[in-house]
């Protein structure tokens, strides 16, 4: 279970780094990563030879606000257009959606869609045990 979530300050900007969510460190090739993810609705959004982000749409309808739960990876064997390449889970992090695209980072984030963002990235976790 997740037990918190914490600030933290990088390189200037304050970013919701979602941590002791199990997946930082694991490993998973690109074909099961890509359908693990896809079967919760993440999307593979941005993503180059070497990293790639997972992308989850959260929305709370009582503000009419969007945010992203956002998983980045980065390849540890092969390259991402290989679909064996293995690769590894990084930091879990969300912000708000800005117009026209963007995150925002130092946004306060529902409690709701924090618990969906943790339930999200648990059943994720569990997918690619």
């Amino acid at each position: 279970m997740i037990k918190e979530n914490v600030l933290l300050q990088l390189e200037g900007d304050f970013t919701l780094i979602i941590e002791n969510t199990g997946l930082n460190g694991l490993t998973s090739e690109l074909a099961h990563l890509d359908e693990s993810a896809e079967k919760l609705g993440f999307v593979r959004w941005q993503w180059d030879y070497y990293r790639a982000t997972y992308d989850l749409k959260l929305e709370d309808r009582a503000n009419q606000n969007e945010y992203f739960l956002r998983v980045s990876t980065r390849a540890v064997e092969g390259k991402l257009e290989q679909p064996y390449a293995v690769l590894k889970v990084e930091a879990a992090y969300i912000g708000r959606a800005t117009f026209p695209h963007g995150l925002d980072y130092e946004s306060p984030v529902p409690q709701q869609i924090l618990n969906t963002a943790t339930q999200r990235l648990q059943e994720l976790k569990k997918l690619l045990a």
